[in-house]
């Protein structure tokens, strides 16, 4: 070789050698590398065991059914029937019907997506479980192991146009069945569900009062905060006398309810799956408890009793709900039976407000403006703020009066000592009632608007008219807004940052900030006012987590509601206000007969005091 062709080589020797030195991983990527590779070993063995485990599963579930059908299949005919899958669909919904066990087993609402953007499937396939449970001939039946035979060979079934029935029947022979009847109109979210037996009293046990229906499902996550939703989801019921109840929404719960009920509701945040007796269920059992699978909420159960009384053709009907949790549509499909009730709008009077104030201008505004929620929103705040205004500046003046008086109460309180409490007390408030000023004229305004912020706390987080509705930011009015995800979670507030929480918290500070230097101050009011910086603190924890919507709406009205006292704070003269007042002390004072009573107490515990041995 020639001097070129070595240098050559040693150039290229060097490059690898360097290559291989420079690129080789450290002995800290080495462990990492190490460490996923294991991890990956243990997945692997882990997800291999599981398969295993799921297929020995379903070879016992095979078995078990096989038997099941084996003994079953001599009073039902079982003999080559296949199982296979019918779809009952409108524009609203679509339903799977299975040839095994006969029932619903799959439900999308096709006008709604997931958080993610998925179809909305209320129920998942395998995931819910429904049939009948009776003894015939000394064999106990449970329907969900037999193959029914559909009354049509139409494996598609399309209620857009006309409405549709599918039936399922389990035959014991041609005369003698049972029958799962389906219908389907337009438009609707509701199925008529029926069951029949058809000269079934010589098979049924003649013992027997009752039939026993089970209605399980485990309901899947469907909005993007798993905590915030399972709060709202849990087994609601409602008494035939229009009660409305639920099970415990955090933990795990069961109850027999032996009254009649007229209707059992599996509910979600914003969807409900409703089960409703066109008469009543004269017993019913449900439970409700956590589920921690991935992806699932909750799971629910009900077993309902069907009283028999072994006559030829017994009927039972009834209908399911599969819908949205929107208060006009509850009222549409089921105000006499109270639905909208599935929509937890707060305490009594608390829902009243709700139903027939706030409900109604959200929805007249949606109906005939063309705006952006956000911008809805923001006209029922200010439609809200304007009719409160009144009181807002009743508040403000009567904050306002006190501080004018401010230095004649300081007066008083010198020339009166501290151990005369009773007698300086009577002094201001004699002052007070010359003045015309009520010291509680600025706390009962604002008590007054308590209410209203607490029936919107109820409102927002369940208005599936917010749900996906963007804004600014915020991506779904509905639940929280994050401009930003920490790499750690913080106790009671989370791992994102919700901006529109911290607006409404920067807000709501510098409104007691700006307040605070109307009014008197004291020891007392500088206790009270280190309380009311806190609260702000306190709701960036609570509602960093909650429906922007909500969040928008307190930053909204507090920003206003500091405009408001800044506009009257420049249209009120303090100098004139002292004015008006001292006109007013020149004025006789009458007084009510509350008043009167109430010296008179003074009076009388004054003499009590002065009557009290003093202590050596």
């Amino acid at each position: 070789m020639d001097r070129n062709t070595i240098t050559g080589l040693v150039i290229i020797a060097l490059i690898l050698i360097g290559y291989s030195y420079f690129m080789s991983p450290s002995k800290e990527e080495l462990k990492a590398m190490h460490v996923r590779d294991s991890i990956a070993r243990v997945e692997a063995q882990r997800a291999a065991a599981l398969e295993k485990e799921r297929q020995a599963d379903f070879a016992a579930q095979q078995q078990n059914t096989e038997t099941l059908q084996a003994e079953t299949g001599a009073i039902f005919k079982q003999d080559s029937l296949p199982v296979e899958q019918y779809t009952l669909e409108n524009n609203k919904i679509k339903l799977h019907i299975n040839t095994k066990g006969g029932c619903i087993d799959y439900v999308d609402l096709k006008g709604y997506r997931t958080h993610d953007s998925l179809p909305l499937i209320l129920w998942k396939d395998h995931k819910s479980s429904m049939g009948l449970n009776f003894y015939a001939r000394n064999k106990q039946i449970n329907t969900a192991n037999l193959i029914f035979v559909p009354n049509t060979n139409q494996k598609e079934l399309n209620a857009e146009g006309a409405e549709q029935v599918l039936t399922m029947r389990a035959y014991v022979d041609e005369n003698k069945y049972l029958e799962f009847e389906y219908k389907l109109a337009p438009d609707s979210y509701m199925v008529d569900f029926n069951i029949n037996t058809y000269n079934l009293n010589d098979v049924i046990a003649s013992n027997t009062n009752f039939l026993t229906l089970y209605w399980g499902v485990d309901m899947p996550q469907l909005e993007k905060s798993r905590d915030f939703e399972s709060r709202y989801t849990g087994v609601y019921y409602n008494f035939s006398n229009n009660d409305v109840e639920h099970l415990s929404l955090t933990g795990d719960e069961k109850v027999d309810l032996p009254t009649s009920v007229k209707w059992v509701a599996y509910k979600q945040q914003f969807f409900s799956s409703v089960l409703i007796a066109n008469e009543s269920f004269p017993n019913v059992l449900i439970s409700t408890a956590n589920n921690t699978t991935p992806g699932f909420l909750k799971t629910a159960d009900a077993e309902i009793s069907l009283p028999y009384s072994g006559k030829a053709i017994e009927k039972y009907d009834m209908r399911f709900f599969f819908g949205p949790n929107s208060y006009p549509v509850l009222r549409e499909y089921g105000k006499d039976i109270e639905l909208p009730q599935l929509i937890n709008l707060g305490w009594k009077w608390i829902a009243w407000f709700n139903r027939y104030v706030v409900i109604p201008i959200f929805n007249f505004l949606e109906s005939h403006v063309t705006l952006n929620y956000g911008l809805i929103i923001l006209l029922l705040t200010l439609i809200i703020k304007l009719v409160l205004f009144p009181l807002t500046y009743k508040s403000y003046m009567s904050q306002a009066k006190m501080r004018v008086l401010k230095p004649q109460i300081d007066e008083i309180n010198k020339k009166i000592p501290a151990d005369k409490a009773m007698e300086r007390q009577q002094a201001v408030m004699k002052l007070y009632k010359k003045a015309g000023v009520n010291p509680m004229g600025g706390c009962l305004p604002m008590l007054l608007q308590m209410p209203i912020l607490i029936a919107l706390f109820y409102f927002f987080p369940g208005a599936i008219e917010l749900r996906q509705k963007s804004f600014l930011w915020a991506t779904d009015l509905a639940s929280y807004d994050s401009i930003a995800t920490l790499p750690f979670t913080i106790p009671f507030y989370g791992n994102h940052v919700s901006l529109f929480c911290l607006l409404m918290t920067i807000t709501n500070i510098l409104y007691m900030w700006y307040n605070s230097k109307n009014q008197p101050q004291n020891d007392q009011m500088k206790g009270m006012q280190t309380m009311m910086y806190i609260m702000p603190i306190m709701f960036l924890f609570i509602f960093n987590s909650y429906s922007s919507g909500l969040s928008y709406y307190y930053f909204i009205a507090t920003l206003i509601t500091i405009v408001q006292t800044w506009a009257i704070r420049k249209f009120v003269n303090d100098e004139k206000l002292l004015k008006q007042i001292e006109l007013a002390k020149t004025k006789p004072v009458k007084k009510s007969k509350f008043q009167q009573k109430v010296e008179e107490m003074q009076r009388m515990q004054e003499q009590r005091m002065k009557q009290m041995p003093k202590k050596k």
